[in-house]
Formats: C-alpha cells, structure tokens, sequence
C-alpha cells in the first residue's frame, strides 16, 4: 500500500496556495509543515492530507522538478522495512538513507530510502513504535 507520495516543487509558497485550494475540496489540508532546519536536506516540506495524516508531500528548495519524486510504501513493521531496504540495494537500488527512525517526520517514523534505477526515491516506512 502506499503510504504517500512526494514532489520537488520550484516554489514552495507557490505550490502550497495552490495545493492548499486545491485539495480543500477532496477534505484535504495542511497537515504538517516542517522547516529546512529540521528536515535533513535543506529544503522546507509541506505536508497534505486528511485525518489519516499526511498522503501527499511537496518539498522546495533543494531539488528541481522531476528529481524529487518520491513514493512511500507503507510497511506493517520494521523488519519489513529492512528487508526492503536489502532488496532493493540487491535489486541495484542505490542506498538514499539506512533504516533507522526519522524522528523529524514523527516518533515512530521508522524509514529506509533507496534511489531507483530512473532516479526515484523510494522509501519503506513503518509507523509502528516497535
């Protein structure tokens, strides 16, 4: 299942009003922001979605269009996250971030990323806290 889906945008405050009105009416909503301070790559992240959290995520700021697609596919556990992780660099996946907690996206946020043959990053997250 996937988790969420992210995007490198050229403008951020662009991108979020346009974003922001949107997806209103499909019930969808800002549901995060985070700063570049606090993200691991420089760049700010604004993050939408309903009561389930966040779905869809735009990222500015560090990357051009087209670099920054990213899918998250959603894992039941951490070992499931690993295992992608060793597939995937097995696959000829290249390593884009080691399992580990992202604590900056949550206190759970339990993510593996690898960057596909076409340049994607894909991550395996689990949002179980053990």
């Amino acid at each position: 299942m996937i988790d969420h889906i992210g995007l490198a945008v050229s403008d951020i405050a662009r991108s979020r009003t346009f974003y922001e009105r949107a997806l209103a009416p499909l019930g969808m909503k800002v549901v995060a922001t985070i700063p570049p301070e606090r993200t691991g790559h420089g760049g700010t992240v604004v993050m939408f979605g309903g009561d389930e959290g966040p779905t869809f995520v735009i990222a500015g700021d560090e990357e051009r269009p087209g670099e920054g697609t990213h899918v998250a596919f959603r894992a039941g556990t951490r070992d499931q996250v690993q295992a992608f992780h060793a597939a995937a660099l097995a696959a000829g996946g290249r390593d884009n971030g080691v399992p580990g907690l992202r604590e900056h996206y949550g206190p759970t946020y339990y993510a593996a990323f690898v960057i596909a043959p076409d340049g994607f990053n894909i991550e395996a997250v689990c949002h179980a806290p053990e």
